[in-house]
């Protein structure tokens, strides 16, 4: 296949599948949460909701490596600009929708595989998703990389300095998992707590992982899955439109 779209993907996914040191550290951090706060909170949890907090905190904790991985996936915008690739890649007379399109759905396919290796470590220490509901829970996971990618791409697109983009990442993405459901049920949270998390778009997307991997629903799987494919289109036409200005 000639498409750039397919090109650029197939190169975002060669140098991920290429750097073992990244895959292996990318899951550093979701994997010290999952066992550091799965385990060592499990009996606190137990005790006030009734359940396995592991089987509450997993889908957060996938949710979390997908987010990483696709916001940091615009970095490489970065990256491609100082070394070069980039000028070659947008004076080629293809559009820049596809080319953004393809570095898109390569990094959010990077980060689908991020999220599928932790819920397979999930498994081997005891999780039990629904498997006849894993299809769903994979669409929210596109959704939650396409969303993220698109945005880290789009912010990339209006910086030049590696520095400054992974404090801005740090800044966002934070309170973004933080706020968002992952760690702590909304239902029990203070209301002020709520009202923030309602206009966390992360929010709707782990709510729709959880509900799909472990039944556990917060606004319902219809309602998540509008809010996220909703939102996931006007962030990718934004970072397209913010793609397509970079002056070289």
């Amino acid at each position: 296949m000639n498409s750039p779209v397919y090109i650029m993907w197939l190169r975002q996914v060669k140098k991920y599948l290429r750097s073992k040191s990244r895959i292996i550290g990318s899951l550093g951090q979701p994997l010290l949460f999952l066992f550091a706060l799965g385990f060592g909170l499990g009996s606190l949890y137990k005790q006030a909701e009734g359940g396995s907090f592991i089987d509450f905190l997993v889908p957060g904790i996938i949710a979390m490596s997908i987010l990483f991985t696709a916001m940091f996936a615009g970095i490489e915008v970065i990256w491609d600009r100082q070394f070069g690739f980039l000028k070659e890649t947008l004076i080629a007379p293809v559009s820049r929708f596809k080319i953004m399109l393809g570095r898109t759905f390569g990094g959010t396919t990077t980060a689908i595989f991020q999220g599928i290796i932790v819920l397979i470590i999930s498994v081997i220490i005891g999780f039990r998703p629904d498997l006849l509901l894993l299809p769903v829970a994979l669409l929210f996971m596109i959704l939650i990389g396409l969303f993220f990618t698109s945005l880290g791409t789009a912010l990339a697109s209006k910086l030049e300095d590696m520095q400054g983009f992974q404090l801005i990442m740090n800044f966002l993405i934070m309170p973004t998992f933080f706020l968002s459901g992952a760690l702590f049920p909304l239902g029990t949270a203070p209301e002020a707590l709520k009202i923030v998390s309602y206009f966390n778009p992360l929010t709707y997307g782990v709510d729709g992982l959880r509900g799909a991997l472990t039944g556990v629903l917060q606004f319902g799987i219809p309602v998540d899955f509008i809010v996220c494919f909703a939102l996931t289109g006007i962030v990718l036409w934004i970072g397209s439109e913010m793609f397509s200005k970079i002056q070289i």
